[in-house]
């Protein structure tokens, strides 16, 4: 057997280097680089390697570890998992940082491979820098928070165990039915300690994703179930996307008249302007789709983990719905008692349509009136105008009309949110890619966001996670140079976690940050406000409750990036037709008015409201609730 001498790290960026992934017949390397901030634990060991040896691997430094994580995991998202990056952060607190995101990859089944620094294997340092003690065990660390946020999780303390548990890894990882975050923590005198590896250890690896197919039983069953039904709706779910099935999914909807409406993770599979393309559903969903998936006498589950946004909190069906289920993942298909079709979303798709026959729904013109309704509302949010004596705010709970001006004051502004997004998706190119996660923005974008051009739309909510959207436009922008990428981010998540934008800067990956600036936290504010809470700790006030004014566009440019600030729509459209033109990375500090975002549209979400208050419209409120769940259908 030939040897290669190599210390732990090297050995690990060697295999990184051979690693390929084939589908439909295209090979391409798999891991396309590393995400690093170097510290202690793992500068001596894949920092040396790194140094000495790259390869292929573009190495970014990265600014904070969470950060760099979700740009990992944009990156894949943006190339529906095709490509991974690794991420290596030092022992203690910097592998802590990546928990949040190793959930939110986990939470998505979005793969990377997290490689977390990890205290000495020997122990003879113990208790080391940046190590936890405990009484009970010294085996226990700090990442040992990782085993529950990972979808595969190892501790690498001999230089031999690193061979059989890369290849666990990277099967994982691979796998369509298991993708997600892959976590070895490294110890750090292991990764640094030299081994004789077999050669052939680093041979080039493809890793093959084949289309599992259906079987008969479930290609029957799925037609029979179909065929009897009226009023089928397909939920076009993030599986349905990451399979490549939107040429099936609009041959399938325009031969049978079958409605298609979508999840975040499934939005911009198909055209917005498709015909049979209905829009987001659920609790972020608009009229259309609300409305069609109400009436329908089966759903069609492509892909989809049928959140609670998903099912309006298992409100959205009627009683009698029934359910087909198309996942790779056997777990997903059992959801809502469905007929369980466990296969890849468009081989599924493919076999049940070849049997279809000449099957018609019985929707006619209603589905055309649904979509033209919903954009006659999309042209009013459009236009929606802040008066100062008499505007009705969009949602419940609303603030009173004196604090509303006390914003339009202080923000110096008119613009209501819908307006301003609706006002940037009308004007930059439709190719650009629209990044978002958490706050009120994923409603509005769900609802108005128009992505004409498929696999535009990278938006993190299946954890919701406050700090994705500027790290994801970097790590989105990796993944698709050529195109320009924008964050619809708010105040509060801007100021959460901003700071990969200096990466961008760095490196000159020119990406676009829209901050959508209320001055608080205004998602939460709404939750709380409509369930009979005052307005409390969620609005951004100084120490004499006066509104705070920040002035994003000069911190941007203490960065180096090119700021502007805007306060009307006509300021809006001019900053965003400069923004095109730069070569360098865009902040437009866009000011709004609280409560202008969208809302409702028959659905409805179920959350704690405390049953016990000396408020009076809590306690209503907690009524209210307890009405809602009498219908609410549970699985």
């Amino acid at each position: 057997m030939e040897t290669i001498r190599l210390t732990t790290a090297q050995a690990l960026v060697k295999f990184l280097h051979q690693q390929y992934i084939a589908i439909d017949g295209e090979e391409i390397p798999y891991v396309a680089g590393v995400f690093t901030i170097f510290g202690h634990g793992n500068v001596l060991g894949i920092g040396q390697a790194l140094q000495e040896d790259p390869g292929h691997l573009q190495v970014y430094q990265g600014k904070n570890e969470q950060g760099m994580a979700h740009a990992a995991m944009a990156f894949s998202k943006q190339l529906n998992r095709r490509r991974i990056f690794a991420v290596t952060a030092s022992a203690g607190p910097g592998s802590a940082n990546l928990v949040t995101a190793a959930a939110t990859a986990f939470a998505n089944n979005i793969p990377m491979l997290l490689l977390p620094a990890d205290t000495f294997a020997s122990r003879q340092p113990d208790p080391a820098l940046q190590q936890l003690e405990h009484e009970a065990s010294y085996a226990l660390t700090t990442n040992d928070a990782f085993p529950a946020v990972s979808r595969y999780f190892d501790r690498i303390q001999r230089p031999e165990q690193l061979m059989s548990s890369l290849l666990r890894a990277f099967e994982v990882m691979t796998n369509p039915a298991t993708a997600g975050p892959a976590t070895l923590c490294l110890s750090q005198d292991t990764a640094a300690e030299a081994y004789d590896y077999d050669v052939n250890f680093f041979r080039k690896r493809v890793h093959y994703v084949n289309r599992q197919l259906p079987t008969q039983r479930e290609v029957t069953g799925a037609v029979e179930r179909l065929q009897n039904s009226h009023r089928p709706v397909i939920v076009v779910g993030g599986g349905a996307r990451y399979s490549g099935a939107a040429a099936i999914l609009q041959t399938v909807a325009e031969k049978h008249s079958i409605p298609l409406v979508e999840t975040q993770a499934g939005k911009a599979t198909i055209s917005s302007a498709f015909t049979y393309n209905l829009g987001g559903t659920g609790i972020l969903g608009t009229s259309a789709a609300n409305q069609v998936v109400a009436e329908a006498d089966l759903i069609i589950g492509i892909g989809t983990c049928y959140s609670d946004f998903t099912t309006s909190s298992k409100t959205a069906f009627g009683k009698n719905t029934s359910f087909i289920n198309i996942n790779i993942n056997r777990m997903q298909a059992y959801k809502w008692e469905g007929f369980q079709v466990v296969a890849d979303a468009r081989a599924g798709l493919e076999a049940i349509a070849a049997q279809l026959g000449d099957y018609q729904t019985a929707y006619g013109n209603q589905l055309q009136t649904y979509k033209a309704q919903w954009q006659a509302e999309r042209e009013r949010l459009a236009t929606v105008v802040f008066e100062r004596e008499r505007f009705e705010p969009e949602i419940k709970g609303q603030f009173s009309q004196t604090i509303l001006n006390e914003y339009a004051d202080a923000l110096q502004t008119n613009l209501t949110q819908t307006a301003a997004l609706i006002a940037v998706n009308d004007t930059v190119d439709p190719t650009s890619i629209i990044v978002g996660s958490a706050g009120s923005l994923p409603g509005d974008l769900q609802r108005l966001w128009q992505a004409t051009v498929p696999l535009t739309y990278n938006l993190e909510y299946g954890y919701s996670c406050m700090g994705y959207e500027v790290a994801g436009a970097l790590g989105a922008k990796l993944a698709a140079p050529e195109q320009e990428v924008y964050a619809a981010v708010g105040d509060g998540s801007f100021l959460m976690l901003h700071t990969e934008l200096v990466t961008a800067l760095q490196y000159n990956k020119k990406i676009n940050l829209l901050v959508f600036d209320n001055a608080g936290y205004g998602c939460i504010n709404n939750l709380q406000m409509a369930h009979g809470s005052d307005s409390y700790c969620c609005e951004l006030r100084n120490e004499h409750d006066t509104i705070m004014k920040i002035n994003y566009a000069q911190v941007a440019e203490g960065y180096g990036a090119k700021g502007y600030s805007v306060t009307t729509k006509t300021e809006l459209i001019a900053a965003l037709k400069d923004a095109q033109m730069q070569t360098v990375s865009t902040v437009i500090d866009i000011k709004v008015l609280p409560k202008t975002m969208s809302d409702g549209y028959d659905s409805w979400w179920h959350v704690g409201v405390a049953a016990v208050s000396n408020k009076a419209s809590v306690r209503a409120a907690y009524q209210a609730k307890e009405l809602q769940l009498r219908d609410a259908k549970r699985y």
